[in-house]
């Protein structure tokens, strides 16, 4: 039930033994169908285009940059840092725009809990104003719920929260990043709220729990889960972001086992 299911490598955590570019050839030689990374904005353009290019294959998200100060982990919901979120999003959509690249994750950012009550409306007015730019350029931005444990006070920690986000930016390009990963950690029931949530999804992401290691390892049950991902009829990649626990190309055993059927 999985073989129509398209996978893609996070070369911000996968095969960072190689250079940047050089991580787009091993994706495909271990048989991903696209690449995707946090922050690309150190590598050309153009360079990124001519390798995907040889290769053969598409890059279908990236973040928008973290942001300049210590402790940053994004601007989309920092009073006071608009103009820096605004740049932050031109600058992911102009590598969007040119590597048609569908999806770009707008990161909020981290403030203590006593300050958190401010960050909402910030974000829902950058994330509505964000929307239109994206709009133009035929992207859908991606909110995702990070872990407490990761990354402490962190704007929003669970898949229910955005939704209710969603629900006030009332955009229908702005969807949500279910990493499962994250989304076991803080509210477990994964496969319940994928179903219930799925309308909203704009992409997902897998790893293990608790290392966040292949999918072949931890608690998570994953030949289970992207059978009901299949099932449900996803169409877009399933972003694995995870740090390799075995070296080289054992790191990928797992993605061969299900190409063949045998998980």
């Amino acid at each position: 039930m999985t073989a129509n299911l398209l996978f893609s490598a996070n070369i911000s955590m996968l095969f960072t033994e190689l250079p940047f570019l050089e991580r787009i050839d091993q994706a495909r030689i271990e048989g991903f169908d696209a690449v995707e990374c946090h922050f690309p904005y150190d590598i050309k353009i153009a360079d990124l285009k001519a390798r995907l290019d040889a290769n053969g294959l598409v890059m279908n998200a990236l973040n928008t940059a973290p942001g300049n100060r210590p402790g940053d982990w994004g601007t989309a919901a920092m009073p006071g840092r608009a103009p820096e979120f605004r740049a932050q999003l031109a600058a992911a959509l102009d590598y969007a725009k040119a590597l048609a690249i569908p999806t770009i994750h707008c990161m909020s950012g981290v403030l203590p809990e006593s300050e958190r009550a401010a960050m909402r409306p910030v974000f829902i007015d950058n994330m509505r104003r964000a929307s239109e730019a994206a709009r133009l350029a035929n992207v859908v931005l991606l909110v995702e719920p990070l872990n407490s444990r990761d990354k402490p006070n962190y704007f929003v920690s669970t898949s229910d929260e955005i939704i209710a986000l969603l629900e006030e930016i009332d955009r229908d390009n702005v969807k949500l990043l279910f990493d499962v990963y994250h989304i076991q950690i803080m509210e477990g029931d994964i496969t319940r709220r994928l179903r219930r949530h799925f309308p909203r999804i704009g992409h997902i992401q897998i790893a293990s729990v608790p290392e966040r290691h292949e999918p072949d390892d931890g608690e998570i049950a994953y030949g289970f889960v992207l059978d009901e991902i299949a099932g449900l009829g996803w169409q877009g990649y399933i972003g694995c972001e995870y740090r390799p626990r075995r070296p080289g190309s054992q790191g990928y055993q797992w993605l061969r086992a299900r190409r063949a059927g045998t998980r």
